[in-house]
């Protein structure tokens, strides 16, 4: 199956010609951190310290977004002179939104309804400067169809992999890849927590040269 893309929106004001000093992730997770390494820049980390309650009735996509430019802006305030990055994702089951579980009961009962179904898990993606006044937003939903998993498969596989910091309870980077039967995307790393090549669009956007 494919994926719809979300073509980023015009950066609400255009980078100016001061390029930030500093690129930093506005995330504490070791995923998003290894992504970002791919790229070979010097990044530092901060922790966002963001409430992720979700708001009555808000869908998704919305959430996922609404998350990653609070966390951006979080750090970026803290970092003015920095291109600050925010990421977020919410799997996407029929309209409801699931985060991380937290622990094994909660992610045994997410697997259990996700079984032989479709979801979209919404990884969303901010870049803020707080000296430029850069903020740019994308979103990268990638569509998965999870097997008719058995409930021995899923403790199987919680006792094993234990996916508690990950939202809808599947590492496909890891052993949750079985547990799959079709990934549909345009952004192979968005499943995983930091969609790269969007993030790179907006880097690049905001006047970071990448590579």
């Amino acid at each position: 199956m494919s994926a719809s893309s979300a073509t980023p929106p015009a950066p609400q004001n255009g980078a100016s010609s001061m390029l930030p000093r500093r690129l930093v992730l506005g995330s504490t997770s070791r995923y998003r951190r290894e992504l970002l390494q791919r790229l070979g820049l010097p990044f530092e980390v901060a922790a966002p310290e963001v409430d992720e309650t979700p708001q009555p009735g808000e869908a998704p996509a919305a959430l996922a977004r609404r998350l990653a430019l609070a966390k951006a802006r979080a750090v970026a305030r803290r970092h003015p002179d920095a291109l600050v990055i925010g990421s977020d994702q919410v799997a996407d089951l029929d309209g409801e939104p699931l985060g991380k579980p937290g622990d094994h009961a909660r992610a045994t009962d997410q697997l259990r309804r996700m079984r032989g179904r479709d979801v979209v898990f919404q990884t969303a993606l901010a870049v803020v400067c707080e000296a430029t006044g850069y903020v740019g937003q994308d979103l990268a939903p990638v569509h998965v169809r999870f097997r008719d998993l058995g409930d021995a498969e899923i403790e199987r596989y919680l006792r094993a992999e234990q996916p508690y910091d990950c939202a809808g309870s599947a590492k496909s980077e890891g052993l949750g890849i079985a547990l799959l039967e079709s990934i549909g995307n345009d952004d192979p790393t968005a499943l995983v927590g930091l969609p790269l090549i969007r993030t790179c669009r907006l880097l690049r956007a905001a006047g970071l040269q990448v590579p």
